[in-house]
């Protein structure tokens, strides 16, 4: 029997036990229903309210989040970083003291220094919910990923899960590691040399061809190549990497049959991987977007209990 989470905060997949990811995903499993009704509101939250902290750009994770929130009836507010004090030099802590003084019950925060969210935690009573710390964790986004796996899928044990591109830099492939790797999954990493870590703390097998790496697969999970944090040079040139790391139909036959094919988003259509995939019906990328909502509104449903306050 599911005893509930355990901590007011959700920072990490890695803090997480088992049984409180499956309790996440089950909780998510009833809010999915609620969105598909014609009044896709309920009550649950009335009265709290959620603060949404992004010190990095984000469309897909803010904006679900948001949705989220306003789905469990909550009040929403939104911190922009260009039009606040943190501009004229304001630290870390005394915007989060400001922002607690307004009476939040959630924080949620990305954040481009790994560890962020974790500091911020130990100084406020609001929940906090990690959306992104620089190459660390994106916990919600394996969540929902799972989700995602568990809805076509119709379980984890067993299956091949391939996570193509930029491992170095992607928080999203090591929270979906340290999640897949509680059930009984065969992870693959591919990817270029340069952009796989030391992996000897994580439980997958590297493989520097996408071809041998896509054999039999189940699941392809495609990576964004992060731009913005490629300082050195990881690979040529797109186009090399298109080549050789990027999901055309030729690479996608290798794979099974039903595999499905993800990407947390942004994409970089032609680059990641062919438009003509991304939009087919081996895709799942929408649906994605779709869950998403609901595993954010059971994370916020389930810490609220933990807090005494639901």
């Amino acid at each position: 029997m599911h005893q509930g989470l355990k901590k007011k905060d959700l920072l990490g997949i890695k803090e997480l036990a088992t049984e409180e990811i499956s309790l996440i995903l089950d909780t998510a499993s009833s809010f999915k229903e609620v969105l598909g009704r014609d009044i896709k509101k309920v009550p649950a939250l009335r009265g709290k309210t959620v603060f949404n902290l992004f010190f990095e750009p984000s469309t897909r994770t803010k904006t679900s989040f948001e949705l989220a929130a306003k789905r469990l009836s909550t009040d929403v507010m939104n911190f922009s970083v260009p039009t606040s004090s943190v501009v004229k030099g304001e630290c870390l802590i005394d915007t989060i003291k400001t922002i607690e003084a307004y009476g939040v019950d959630f924080v949620v925060m990305r954040h481009y220094s790994s560890g962020a969210p974790h500091f911020i935690s130990r100084h406020v009573d609001a929940s906090v919910i990690n959306a992104g710390d620089g190459i660390n964790e994106h916990p919600t986004q394996a969540l929902l990923d799972a989700f995602t796996i568990l809805e076509k899928k119709g379980g984890l044990s067993g299956l091949t899960i391939a996570i193509v591109g930029d491992i170095l830099h992607s928080r999203v492939a090591k929270s979906n590691i340290y999640l897949l790797s509680r059930f009984d999954t065969h992870v693959r990493l591919i990817g270029p040399p340069t952009l796989i870590p030391d992996l000897r703390d994580y439980p997958a097998e590297v493989f520097y061809d996408i071809h041998e790496g896509l054999k039999d697969a189940d699941v392809i999970m495609m990576l964004r190549i992060q731009m913005e944090r490629q300082g050195k040079g990881f690979f040529p040139s797109t186009l090399e990497y298109s080549k050789y790391w990027g999901l055309d139909p030729q690479k996608l036959d290798i794979a099974k049959r039903d595999a499905i094919v993800m990407h947390p988003g942004p994409m970089n259509r032609g680059i990641e991987i062919a438009s003509d995939i991304a939009d087919s019906s081996r895709s799942v990328i929408l649906e994605q977007v779709t869950n998403g909502i609901a595993v954010r509104m059971a994370v916020m449903y389930l810490l609220s209990r933990v807090k005494g306050n639901g």
